[in-house]
């Protein structure tokens, strides 16, 4: 139980017995209604009541820390990652560290006395064990239907935080680049999506971690990629020639997770990627590593990612 419904019960001259009482009889959804208002929020994994405008917000995801950021927000604690420029200032050892991006510090978690957590697709399988600490909730983005994901997600941080004017201001922005971008797709030719992380290389195409730029944007995909998910099709630089895309854009994995490993300008430095159209016509986009696989979707990295592609086609 934290400190604000201790002191409560103390004021109102509850007796020791009863505080205990109350306290094991209590679970997080509980607490959170004993603060204040709360709102119902439908995720991935559920339906949970948390408090509006929680005063210590717990965040595994870096696209919802973004958002948070674009909204004049801080979370209190957040995972043990490599930050991007626009976050750096989270390694400050002032914000908790509550474990990796994958792993739960449940200890750590536990002590801070969150009022929310917040946990996407890497922590997806820690609901229920950190609903027993705080509310959780889980705002994945779907990736069959991201930008409607992205959207039902983003406004549910406005909910949480009164904040929906700003989020619906910040999201029709986003539309209007959205169509101007495809706009422009329509005539850019065709394109391909892949990763490059210890010399191997993997593609992405629609329904995937990367499916932005088709499935938003609206570039045709050069090829049928087999894989759908976080984890792309393995292929081989063969693969890339006989694709032969109009557009070539490359994610580093090593660069976005600070890994001794080849660049990916290198690994793709060779005679079958060059005999490309997009190399032959200097199409060969290199994406921001740490906005792209670290980040993704956030209200001020959505814009980012959006221009990057528009200032290739």
């Amino acid at each position: 139980m934290n400190m604000r419904v201790k002191s409560r019960l103390l004021a109102a001259g509850a007796s020791i017995s009863l505080l205990a009482l109350s306290a094991c009889g209590q679970d997080a959804g509980a607490s959170a209604e004993a603060d204040g208002p709360t709102v119902t929020i439908d995720h991935a994994q559920g339906s949970t009541a948390v408090p509006v405008n929680p005063q210590t917000v717990y965040t595994f995801d870096l696209g919802v820390l973004d958002s948070m950021e674009a909204l004049g927000l801080e979370a209190d604690g957040v995972p043990e990652a490599e930050f991007p420029q626009s976050l750096a200032k989270y390694e400050d050892a002032k914000y908790t560290k509550i474990g990796s991006m994958k792993e739960p510090d449940f200890e750590a978690i536990s002590a801070g006395d969150p009022d929310l957590i917040i946990i996407s697709g890497r922590t997806a399988g820690s609901y229920e064990e950190l609903s027993k600490i705080a509310p959780t909730v889980d705002l994945s983005v779907d990736t069959t239907k991201p930008l409607e994901s992205f959207t039902e997600q983003t406004q549910n941080l406005g909910r949480i935080f009164d904040a929906e004017d700003r989020v619906n201001a910040k999201l029709d922005a986003i539309d209007t680049q959205i169509e101007d971008t495809k706009a422009q797709a329509a005539d850019a030719g065709k394109g391909l999506v892949i990763m490059t992380s210890g010399g191997e290389v993997t593609a992405y195409g629609s329904n995937s971690r990367f499916g932005l730029v088709h499935d938003v944007l609206g570039v045709p995909t050069a090829a049928e990629v087999k894989a759908e998910g976080a984890h792309g099709e393995s292929v081989s630089f063969e693969y890339v020639k006989e694709t032969n895309p109009d557009l070539l854009f490359m994610v580093d994995r090593d660069t976005a997770m600070g890994t001794e490993a080849a660049a990916a300008s290198a690994v793709l430095d060779n005679d079958l990627v060059k005999s490309t159209k997009a190399a032959r016509n200097d199409k060969i986009i290199a994406l921001d590593s740490s906005s792209w696989y670290l980040v993704g979707y956030g209200l001020n990295n959505l814009p980012k990612m959006i221009d990057a592609v528009a200032t290739a086609l």
